[in-house]
Parts: structure tokens; C-alpha cells; sequence
């Protein structure tokens, strides 16, 4: 995708410096276009855990050359035991992250400790590179339900589409997964405009959907998170379509917090619901969601402070509930797969259930 004209990915490493990877600080955005050096394990987890790099599969990438860069000193299997064990920690719910740590592993395992480094090199950035191409593929499927939709209109209008909190390019390494058949649908010439969720408490449709969007020239709207269901009852929403940082083996759906409202208002109002993911999102140790997801709680500072820009232009934090008054923040919540339309994959579509998901991945069969 682009910034200013510039095609870019979300992480790449530079041409002149192989033992480094660059990210744009999505901590910065929409105010400012940073781009961060990072170089060992410990920024790469710092990124993480502060959110600087965030979506489900940019996150398994960077904490794939986190590893890598773990094992620069000492490549040896205790080594990257430790390594392994201190990534996997830094997100508890994306299990984009540990899918990637543990495909790392097991490619590291295979070969001698002095071998490592270059193999690891290798193994990340071909995660990358499959990321790109799983994503571009998630894209093409849910494509076609757009042109439905657009064609079911008689093609007049334009296809009303709601997302909550930001599944695009920069939530992976390029393309994104929820957004990708948005932007594909756009530069087809099918007319969408998109109700982007703000997605308290962190904002992150407000500014980075939104910023993606106007970037990409996609028509969209930017309304308070309650303000869905009213939506979806004036007829005024076609399609919600979200990403995921989890699907279980049964369909259940953790995404950002607020999208099981959404999922139930869809629900009540007939509004198809689909949940846009690559395999890697898939955990299929799991079958319950609601029972067995862990919940990241984050810190109660980003549900009690927010940051915006000031009316001179400067951008500020500002505190928005009474001093002592405290606050819970989970990151997440869960949509029961009985709630969600289908699931959108690189292989296709499916229905949100055990039989859906093993149409598309019968080789995953023997693992439940």
C-alpha cells in the first residue's frame, strides 16, 4: 500500500543493514509518520507490548525477527527456549504471535546451532512474504461478497460496509485482512463507503482505519462506537466486516472489544457479519472460546486519558474521568461463532463452525 505516494510494507528490513527491521511507531499515526529502528529482542517485545506494532499478524512477523535477533549472541536451545517463552509473552490473545514463535522454533530446531541466525533471517522473512500474498488471497474472497451486494442493489447507491478497530495494511504486512477486499472493491470502481467504529478505548479505527482509508481515497465515515446499531436499523449498513486475533476450532471470534456488540446488533437486524483472517489466526487447540481465550487486561490509563490534537495543532493527552475514579480495560472480547456469518481465509469461505473451517483445512483434522 501507500503513504504520500510511497509504496511501502509495514516491515521490511533495509537493503543496507540485514541484522535490523524497520516499523512505522503506530503510536504516532495519524499525526506523524515515524519509522523505528529495531535492532534485539527487547525493543522488538517493547514495540509490542506498547502497542508501537500492533495487529495479529504484524506481530508473529516482527516477533519472528525478534527471535532471530535473540539468537545473534548465543543460538543455542536453551537460548531460544528463553527467547521463545519471553516473546510469546508480550500479547497474550493475538495467537498470530505464538504461531509464528513456534513455526520459528521449529525450522531452528532442524538445524545446528551455527546455522541459526541465517535460517532465522530466512524463515521470517518468508513469513513476511507469505503474509502478503495470504492477505491479497483474503482479499480476492471477500471481494465477491461486496459485488453481491452491489449487484443485489441493482447497482445503484453505494455499499455500506461497518468495520471495527483496524484490520488493514498496517495491522500485517501489507494489504491487511477486513480491509483488503474494501480496498479492491474501491479501485474496481464499485462505490463503498465505510462506518468506521472510533473503537474506544484506544482509538484505533478513528486513527488508523480512518487515516488508511483517506489515504487510499475510500469514502468513510468515522461515528461513536454505540452508534452502530442505529445504523443497522435505519437499513443504513450492508455489511460488518471485522479482523480477528483468534479463531477457535469451533468458529468463536476474539477480536477488539466492542465487536461482540456489534456482532449482536448485526444479529437483530438481519446485517450480514464477516470476520476476515489468515490461517495463522486460527488456534485449533481451542474450541471455546468464551471459556478458554485469554483476556489481555491493559493498563486503566488508556480507558481514563486520550490523545488528540489541541486547537493549535498539537497533539496532547488529556485525562477524560474524575481523579480517582478507576478503570477496567480488557482488550478484547469474544463473538460466539452462532453470531457470525462466515469466515473469509485465504482458501475461501466458510461458515463460522468445526465442519466450516475443516471444508477449508481437512489436513487440520488429526490435530482436534
Amino acid at each position: 500500500m501507500k503513504i504520500n505516494g510511497i509504496s511501502y510494507r509495514s516491515l521490511w528490513r533495509p537493503s543496507d543493514d540485514n541484522r535490523s527491521i524497520r516499523i512505522f511507531d503506530q503510536t504516532r499515526f495519524p499525526w506523524n509518520v515515524e519509522i523505528l529502528e529495531l535492532r534485539d529482542a527487547g525493543a522488538v517485545a517493547e514495540a509490542i507490548t506498547t502497542m508501537q506494532v500492533r495487529g495479529a499478524p504484524l506481530i508473529g512477523a516482527v516477533a519472528a525477527y525478534g527471535l532471530v535477533f535473540a539468537l545473534q549472541d548465543d543460538a543455542s536451545d536453551e537460548a531460544l527456549d528463553k527467547a521463545a517463552a519471553f516473546l510469546v509473552a508480550t500479547r497474550p490473545t493475538a495467537i498470530n504471535l505464538r504461531w509464528a514463535i513456534e513455526r520459528m522454533v521449529t525450522r531452528l530446531r532442524a538445524v545446528s546451532p551455527e546455522e541459526r541466525v541465517a535460517a532465522g533471517y530466512a524463515e521470517a522473512d518468508a513469513i513476511c512474504d507469505e503474509d502478503v500474498q495470504t492477505n491479497e488471497a483474503i482479499g480476492r474472497h471477500g471481494l465477491e461478497l461486496i459485488r453481491d451486494i452491489w449487484e443485489r442493489k441493482g447497482r445503484q447507491g453505494q455499499v455500506n460496509l461497518l468495520t471495527h478497530c483496524n484490520a488493514g495494511w498496517i495491522a500485517t504486512v501489507d494489504w491487511g485482512t477486513a480491509l483488503a477486499p474494501i480496498y479492491m472493491a474501491h479501485d474496481e470502481g464499485i462505490p463503498v463507503h465505510v462506518w468506521v467504529d472510533e473503537t474506544r478505548p484506544r482509538n484505533q479505527g478513528s486513527l488508523l482505519t480512518a487515516w488508511e482509508l483517506g489515504s487510499h481515497g475510500v469514502p468513510h465515515t468515522v461515528i461513536a462506537d454505540n452508534a452502530g446499531g442505529h445504523y443497522m436499523q435505519a437499513g443504513r449498513v450492508d455489511m460488518v466486516i471485522v479482523g480477528t486475533d483468534r479463531v477457535t476450532a469451533q468458529g468463536d471470534v476474539a477480536n477488539k472489544i466492542g465487536t461482540y456488540l456489534k456482532a449482536l446488533a448485526a444479529h437483530d437486524n438481519n446485517v450480514p457479519f464477516w470476520v476476515a483472517l489468515p490461517s495463522s489466526t486460527i488456534d485449533w487447540r481451542v474450541r471455546d472460546g468464551v471459556t478458554d481465550i485469554p483476556i489481555e487486561e491493559r493498563s486503566a490509563d488508556e480507558v481514563l486519558f486520550m490523545t488528540g490534537l489541541d486547537s493549535n495543532g498539537e497533539a496532547g493527552r488529556v485525562r477524560i474521568a474524575p481523579l480517582g475514579s478507576p478503570a477496567a480495560h480488557p482488550a478484547f472480547d469474544v463473538t460466539p461463532a452462532r453470531l457470525v456469518t462466515g469466515l473469509i481465509t485465504e482458501r475461501g469461505r466458510c461458515d463460522a463452525s468445526e465442519a466450516g473451517l475443516q471444508s477449508l483445512f481437512p489436513e487440520q483434522k488429526k490435530t482436534l
